[in-house]
């Protein structure tokens, strides 16, 4: 019983194991949100669920987040390789040590030859495959700690350069000199605070980002503030083929053993025309739940993992 009304305590109800979309706010660190998460499934009674982002976003940036809770978070490496939209804007004239508008100033140049036509030029020059030197204040872990921490005690980091890919990226509009708006669709990994110094430093003039906000990962949408969408069943890894399986099959699997190829269906989602290829696994569907991501080997498939309990 609740002492101060006299009426019985409602157990809280477990989370349901799936993906969820939030909003992430400007402020709040990715962790925070998943913290939230972690609390509620702690104060549910049962196991422990693990619970997990399904890709960070900087403090100062907002939009969407992937949470994944249970038997999803065994997705997580599975949704870097698909499309990430978002929009920022960019301040000319200025670098920042965090390549954001927190940082502290290392080079400012001068703006005042910034055209729409030379934006767009230095723009398209980023487009597809190519190296980038992430932040120094990245979340990128150099001997097993974040770059950013060692960077916060005033230690020097150099990071090596990774492979990125920029699908497509457009100005939305300009108040020159001084900023321009920007809408991009990149490959999980880019870094738009690194595009905006690499920009600033091509052109000669130095930038940063005044604001960034994630606004789509694959099918997905940001959600309104304060607002929770779950994704489960078919809405889970969309891009990807989709098996049924029946019972005798699922228990082939299970005893290590493949199933046939035939009966495979489309993706419910497409990529966008000329995104690279995320390599993703069919989807194994069991009386209508995710069940197995499988493999496709020697004409037949066979399971990756196994989702005990299914999503």
């Amino acid at each position: 019983m609740d002492p101060g009304s006299g009426r019985a305590r409602v157990a809280p109800v477990p989370l349901q194991p799936g993906l969820y979309r939030v909003h992430k706010p400007v402020g709040p660190s990715s962790f925070s949100v998943v913290q939230s998460f972690l609390e509620e499934t702690r104060a549910a009674p049962g196991k422990r669920v693990p619970v997990c982002h399904g890709g960070t976003l900087d403090p100062f940036a907002e939009g969407l987040l992937l949470v994944l809770v249970g038997q999803a978070t065994r997705l997580f490496e599975l949704l870097h390789a698909v499309p990430k939209t978002y929009e920022a804007d960019v301040v000319w004239g200025t670098e920042m040590d965090t390549g954001d508008l927190h940082g502290k100033p290392v080079f400012q140049g001068d703006t005042s030859r910034l055209t729409p036509e030379s934006l767009d030029a230095a723009l398209q020059s980023f487009l597809g495959w190519r190296e980038q030197i992430p932040p120094a204040t990245s979340a990128k872990k150099v001997g097993g700690e974040p770059a950013y921490r060692k960077v916060h005690r005033g230690e020097t980091v150099e990071l090596p350069p990774s492979r990125v890919y920029l699908h497509s990226a457009r100005w939305l509009s300009h108040a020159l000199p001084g900023t321009s708006r920007l809408t991009m669709t990149c490959r999980g990994g880019y870094y738009v605070r690194a595009l905006a110094r690499d920009l600033g430093q091509q052109l000669g003039c130095g930038a940063h980002l005044s604001s960034l906000r994630r606004t789509e990962i694959g099918p997905w949408k940001d959600p309104e503030p304060g607002t929770r969408v779950g994704a489960f069943g078919r809405e889970l890894l969309p891009w990807a083929r989709v098996r049924p399986l029946t019972d005798q099959e699922v228990g082939e699997l299970r005893r290590e053993r493949s199933v046939a190829l035939g009966g495979t269906l489309p993706p419910d989602w497409r990529l966008p025309p000329g995104f690279p290829d995320p390599q993703a696994p069919v989807r194994g569907f069991h009386q209508g739940r995710l069940t197995f991501l499988l493999s496709e080997r020697d004409g037949a498939l066979w399971s990756d993992t196994e989702l005990r309990g299914g999503l």
